[in-house]
């Protein structure tokens, strides 16, 4: 295999050492300003953990998922089954979750990307039309409502100023994987826009995992006065993935190929049409009076067969998010104020139909009888004031205060088409946070934060067994403090980033497993996340012919119960179920002359605990990627692009995704694992025609 992977790479070296341009990214990662906050600020004065993803870093992978860009941030951790089987966690947050993402908030140019009742779902999005991402770390931002573990902000690609083009862009690789994408943009000082259209589809490694998703995306701004500016965003995905499950300890080590028999047998899988849509206004009133508005709706058409059952299930959504700034002088102090509201109501309905797939064996999933109906009505509202104030030129302060209240309403439609349940609520439930940033010397500055936020649980969470809202539930609710750096070296070759924080979560949401598609959740306890997490990148070499950028990044978790009791079970004082212990990454990026680079990632992930008792833990583990990269141009108005790389160059065995406290019904063993991809190679190529 390692004879194989250096020819690989010697033949990279051949084929793109020729004509072109070197690749460039002059932007200091320091002087990025934020943009997804109702205040925008440079990423140096910003009085919290904030990391931020460039279109550059998204280029280093194969452009088909962001699990290997979010691994790279200090703290993010995404674990992948499959493209449709996916759970990302910051600083441990909603690592216990049993499918998905919950406890994390994500938007898309200002439009939730977040359900009603939590759940998030990022891996559908084309990489090519996100411009930028930014990460806030834990509950850090009052204005984003429930997300205990943080905010990821996902901001659309502009065709740059005063350009046209069109542009077509193959990659292919192992497993099957083909993916093809037109796209083109337009742009004057008036009208921007952008759209594409991608056709992904792959067979998968792993039995019964072939996926295919097609996706459209149109989105634009148009200047219409002197003081406004109208944005719109729409997004159509249809998406077809099959699902191979997890498994046991003696297949993953034995055949990681293979998928859970019950799945195999019911060729079971996951289909949806799904649309996200945006209008957005923004208004400069004066100097010191703006206006951000934002109309949005998501609507999704879903069909799964599942081994105990098929779910059909129908989602529309529609809301609001709001805010207006004001800037002035306070005793002289420079002062800006934002306050706003962001409001969703959004229904849910669904029915369970019997799987009759044993009955024809090899025939896969076969509705039968309906046997469950039920329609859900969610809605929340958040009303949020954020202030900053620079108390001298070198002290900025940050604060803010956030109000929500969130409902869910049930009615029975199999049972009875007319009973509806009385809406149930959490309360109203506040969240402040204040910061302080100060500049110690030229672009280095020390931050200090103490905020507060929660996470409601889901609707599922909320019912019991037979049926009944558990009106005891609490939302969890998580204090955090933190202590950072972020700083400049060496004429700004050099920016270092480290941050020590602790976060404090009460009213411990525990899913307990009561079947095989059956969650009842329970307040159980608190827990503790504290951690180390720092970057480093580093300008080694910055030549015309030549530049070379290493960098390393990491975190160190301590993650406990505090308190936790699940029955007859004391679990406090062991290490949180579903997150790795440590993760590091090391990388260096080469930029040659010609057009030639090559980016190279090597990252650990610790071992994680499988259950609650820590009695079983996944294997630690590490990933070597290597990406090569051409770009030249034919004529004066076209611009190629040749790539080639490697995933898991090494060939580790590995699980790429575990699913936390597994039970095994019978005498089946608990399947814990979700075997991750060996090598495997990709390649592509592209060329756009600029007007």
């Amino acid at each position: 295999m390692f004879k194989n992977t250096l020819s690989f790479l010697l033949f990279l070296g051949s084929v793109t050492a020729v004509f072109g341009q070197i690749k460039k990214d002059t932007i200091a990662l320091s002087a990025v300003i934020l943009t997804g906050s109702p205040i925008k600020n440079v990423l140096q004065n910003t009085a919290a953990s904030v990391s931020v993803i460039t279109t550059a870093d998204l280029a280093k992978s194969d452009g088909i998922i962001v699990t290997p860009v979010l691994n790279k941030i200090p703290g993010v951790t995404m674990q992948q089954g499959a493209l449709n089987t996916n759970r990302i966690t910051i600083r441990g947050i909603g690592a216990r979750s049993q499918f998905g993402t919950t406890k994390i908030k994500a938007y898309f140019d200002g439009i939730p990307l977040t359900s009603g009742e939590g759940e998030t779902t990022i891996d559908d999005l084309d990489l090519a039309t996100i411009e930028k991402i930014e990460i806030i770390k834990g509950p850090n931002s009052t204005s984003f409502g429930s997300g205990l573990g943080g905010v990821i902000q996902l901001f659309s690609k502009e065709t740059p100023l005063q350009e046209s083009f069109g542009k077509a862009t193959v990659t292919f690789g192992s497993f099957g994987l083909l993916q093809q994408r037109l796209s083109a943009g337009y742009s004057d000082v008036k009208t921007n826009l952008f759209s594409s259209y991608t056709d992904l589809e792959t067979d998968g490694f792993r039995a019964n995992s072939s996926y295919k998703r097609q996706t459209f995306n149109l989105h634009g701004q148009q200047k219409i006065s002197s003081k406004g500016n109208l944005s719109f965003l729409g997004t159509f995905t249809r998406l077809k993935a099959f699902i191979p499950s997890s498994i046991n300890e003696t297949d993953f080590k034995n055949n990681p190929e293979k998928a859970a028999s019950t799945w195999a047998a019911a060729q079971g899988f996951e289909s949806y049409d799904k649309f996200l849509l945006g209008l957005g206004y923004d208004h400069q009133f004066s100097e010191k009076w703006s206006l951000q508005t934002s109309l949005f709706s998501n609507l999704k058409d879903a069909y799964e067969p599942r081994p105990f059952d098929i779910l059909e299930d129908k989602t529309s959504s529609v809301g609001i998010r709001s805010n207006v700034n004001y800037k002035e002088h306070l005793f002289s102090l420079p002062f800006e104020l934002s306050f706003g509201t962001e409001l969703l109501t959004e229904q849910y309905e669904y029915t369970l139909y019997r799987n009759l797939y044993q009955s024809q064996p090899g025939q896969g999933s076969l509705q039968g009888d309906a046997f469950s109906a039920i329609k859900q009505n969610r809605k929340y509202s958040n009303y949020f004031l954020q202030m900053e104030l620079w108390l001298s030129q070198k002290l900025h302060l940050e604060s803010g205060l956030a109000l929500n209240t969130t409902s869910y309403s049930l009615q029975n439609v199999f049972e009875n088409r007319t009973a509806t349940k009385e809406p149930f609520t959490f309360g109203a439930v506040w969240s402040p946070r204040v910061g302080l940033s100060y500049k110690v010397g030229t672009d280095k500055n020390i931050f200090a934060s103490i905020s507060n936020g929660f996470s409601v649980p889901s609707v599922a969470e909320t019912l019991t067994p037979e049926g009944q809202i558990n009106t005891d539930l609490k939302p969890e609710m998580g204090w955090n403090y933190e202590l950072g750096f972020k700083g400049n070296w060496l004429q700004n070759k050099l920016y270092t980033e480290v941050a020590l924080y602790t976060t404090q979560i009460t009213n411990l949401l525990v899913a307990r497993r009561t079947a095989n598609d059956q969650f009842v959740g329970i307040n159980a306890g608190s827990s503790s996340h504290s951690g180390l997490e720092f970057a480093v990148n580093y300008k080694l070499l910055e030549q015309p012919q030549l530049q070379i950028i290493p960098y390393f990044s990491g975190a160190v978790n301590n993650f406990k119960f505090k308190e936790f009791i699940d029955g007859e079970a004391d679990y406090s004082g062991n290490q949180l179920t579903g997150v790795p212990e440590t993760q590091f990454n090391f990388g260096v990026d080469l930029n040659i002359k010609k057009g030639l680079s090559l980016n190279a990632s090597f990252r650990t992930m610790g071992k994680i605990p499988l259950n609650d008792s820590n009695i079983n833990y996944s294997e630690r583990y590490s990933l070597l990627d290597i990406k090569s990269t051409y770009i030249f141009t034919i004529g004066k108005i076209l611009k190629a692009e040749l790539n080639a790389g490697i995933n898991n160059a090494l060939d580790r065995k590995y699980a790429a995704n575990i699913l936390p406290n597994a039970v095994g019904f019978g005498t089946a063993a608990p399947r814990y694992f979700y075997p991750g991809n060996p090598v495997n190679y990709y390649g592509g190529f592209s060329v756009a025609y600029y007007f």
